[in-house]
């Protein structure tokens, strides 16, 4: 029984994204057309970037929970250059964030604490078996 720690997160992140667009995860219209925080220069390249931070934000909750929207903005935030004066960091948007919890709550992966998300037990078996079949495919 392989967990989330055991196996590579790009790949098991991949793999979750896959999943979950299989799912039938709903896209929400925006995100093909928004930044993904303010310290961005352009708009998501890749066509599954919302699925990605879905499975992204699912491993977090599953690793970290309960966790928030803005703890999420921060560890997903980058940091600014600016010509004159020093680099600071930006915070990530909220809106992927929170319209990617709503989609893995009505999953049934996560639900909401007074403390923040949390992984419900069918997250956890969905995140267990991913793992397994990535750690018995290698």
């Amino acid at each position: 029984m392989a967990n989330v720690l055991e196996v590579d997160g790009n790949a098991f992140i991949r793999l979750t994204a896959a999943r979950l667009k299989a799912a039938e995860v709903r896209k929400p219209g925006y995100v093909d057309y928004v930044k993904a925080g303010a310290g961005r220069e352009r708009v998501p390249a890749d066509p599954d970037f919302y699925f990605i931070r879905c499975a992204s934000i699912l491993r977090q909750v599953y690793l970290n929970g309960p966790i928030g929207i803005s703890t999420l903005r921060t560890r997903y935030g980058n940091r600014k250059r600016h010509v004159v004066h020093r680099h600071h960091h930006l915070k990530a948007g909220g809106s992927v964030i929170k319209d990617s919890f709503d989609s893995l709550e009505k999953l049934g992966y996560i639900k909401k604490t007074e403390h923040g998300r949390i992984i419900t037990p069918a997250g956890k078996s969905f995140v267990d078996k991913i793992s397994n079949e990535m750690a018995k495919g290698a």
